[in-house]
Parts: C-alpha cells; structure tokens; sequence
C-alpha cells in the first residue's frame, strides 16, 4: 500500500533532538536509532493538535504524521524555535511512505538484510528505514520510508519477482483501527486530550519526562481525576472523523467524536470511537444525531475499559 495519506517533516540541526524533547509528549531524548516511537503535539490546553510517529534518519529527526497537518504542524512547531538550532523541512514530496501487511517476509529479506522483529523497532539501509508496526490478527505489518525513486524501482522488483498484491491505502487505515491506533488529522484537531482516545495505553505518552505543552493538564487527568472518556471501536453503516455521536436517550448533547474510519471489508465502516464511558450503560448511540446511523461495538467496551482503568 502506498501510502499517501502520510505526511514527512525532517528535522534537522544539533538542538533537533531537545527541541523535540521539549515539545512532545514522549521521551525523545531516550529514543535509539533501531526504534520508532509514537508522540503527541499538544497545545497548552492538553489537545493533541496532531499524533506522530518519531523516528532518527541519519542525522535528522523524522516525522510521520497525517499529511494535511504537515503544514500546520511545521509553522507552529516553528513559532517554539526560538533560538535553536534547527531547521524544519517537508520532505513529503521527496519520500514514499509504503505499508506491507501479511506474508511478506521473503519479499522484504530481498531489499533488507534483516527485519524488525518488535513493534516499533526499525532497520535501516541504503533504501530508507523499515519499521515493524503493531500486528493485527496475527498479520505482521511494517513501514518502509525512504527515497521516492529508490523505492518505486525495488517496488517494480519486487511486484515481478515475488507477485506481491497492491491494495488501496486505506486498507492500512482499517489495519491500524483493528491494532487501536488512532491518528489525528485535520478534522480532529485539537479536539482530544490524549487519554480521552487511550494515548498512554499505547506508548504515546512519557509521564517521567520534563514538561512540554499541555504537560500540567494531561498529567492532572492521569493522577488526579477519573478518565470518564475513552476510545472503543466500533461499526456502522457511515462515518467520518470528526463527526459527532449521540446517546439515543440525551439528544441535546454529543457523547463523543469519530476518532477514524475505514470501509470494512463486508460492508459499513470500522471505526475508533471516543466516547464518555456512561454512555455505554444505557441506550443506544447514532452518529450524527440521536437519531443516526446506529454504532454497533463488536466487543463489550465497558467491561474491556474497566479492566484497563
């Protein structure tokens, strides 16, 4: 899948590394170079105005995040820079960001002398850097970001020598709901404090590091209050992110927000849900309105966040 719902920034310059640190929720400072790392950008309201994947290429910092927030996300992590070192540049146009899932390890041993065998572990060579990402029903999955004409030739290769199956790119958006990744994009900006779509769950936050924007805040929801939102999944018949839910019996109100969705493949769509957890005793919920297409959730998510908080 080639994927260009991604955007790159590349961050390069002798302070990228702090000037990173500073300003994400995760520890950038830690990260190696044989690992990725998931982070958020927050603004000093604790809203995650974008979800990243983080990772070092060669001597730069690198950015994978929704591409209609890379240009957003590069002016404002700009307005922080202040007298540091660095320089921001998207390199979106420049790179292909390719996702493989399933079977695909004799292919990939053609272009890499080994493959990550870990969640967020990452190997680099002449043609880009692979990262293993969270499996989804036993199927392994990995990125594979690199130059844009390095990768479409070894791609051709491959695609003769080993058959390999191009599928629509949103069929990775679905993989990465079924693995319970969400992913901010323009439409839902700003509108989640990380727990509120399970950010910590997944290795998206660092609650040992120094502060960064939104710190005071997301650290408050961990220690001192009830995280009365969460993110489920879900299935219906339409959806969007960003649309609004509502409870069948509280019509005046929403409940929650579609974090992502995708085609399922029988039909409808699958989608990350945030939603406040009482609305989950009771009723029914709509996208929409109160009166929309009904949510179906294939797990019992109350009992599932009960275990987890």
């Amino acid at each position: 899948m080639v994927l260009n719902q991604f955007g790159v920034i590349d961050v390069h310059g002798d302070d990228a590394t702090s000037f990173l640190h500073a300003q994400l929720t995760n520890d950038i400072q830690s990260l190696g170079v044989g690992s990725a790392q998931l982070a958020g950008f927050c603004s000093p309201k604790g809203r995650l105005l974008a979800t990243l994947l983080v990772w070092r290429a060669g001597n730069a910092m690198r950015i994978l995040v929704s591409r209609d927030l890379v240009a957003p996300l590069t002016k404002r992590l700009s307005m922080f820079a202040l007298r540091a070192k660095i320089n921001l540049i998207n390199t979106t146009d420049h790179l292909t960001v390719v996702g493989f899932a399933g079977n695909v390890y004799v292919a990939l041993l053609q272009c890499f002398e080994m493959l990550p065998e870990k969640a967020r572990a990452k190997i680099d060579a002449s043609c880009g850097e692979l990262i293993r990402m969270s499996d989804v029903n036993n199927l392994p999955r990995f990125l594979w970001v690199g130059p844009k004409a390095t990768i479409e030739a070894k791609i051709a290769t491959l695609d003769a020598t080993h058959h390999m199956r191009k599928v629509e790119p949103a069929l990775w958006d679905w993989l990465d709901i079924h693995a319970g990744e969400p992913r901010v994009n323009a439409a839902t900006s700003e509108q989640f404090v990380p727990q509120m779509i399970n950010f910590e769950l997944i290795g998206g936050i660092s609650f040992r590091k120094g502060c960064y924007p939104g710190q005071e805040i997301i650290a408050r929801c961990q220690y001192r209050g009830t995280i009365k939102r969460r993110m489920v999944l879900a299935h219906a018949t339409q959806a969007h992110a960003g649309v609004e839910v509502f409870h069948s019996e509280h019509s005046g109100q929403p409940c929650g927000m579609v974090v992502n969705s995708s085609s399922a493949p029988k039909g409808g769509v699958d989608c990350l849900v945030q939603l406040q957890l009482s609305a989950l005793d009771t009723g029914s919920i709509h996208i929409g309105s109160p009166f929309g297409p009904l949510l179906i959730f294939p797990v019992t998510p109350r009992f599932v966040y009960d275990e987890l908080l």
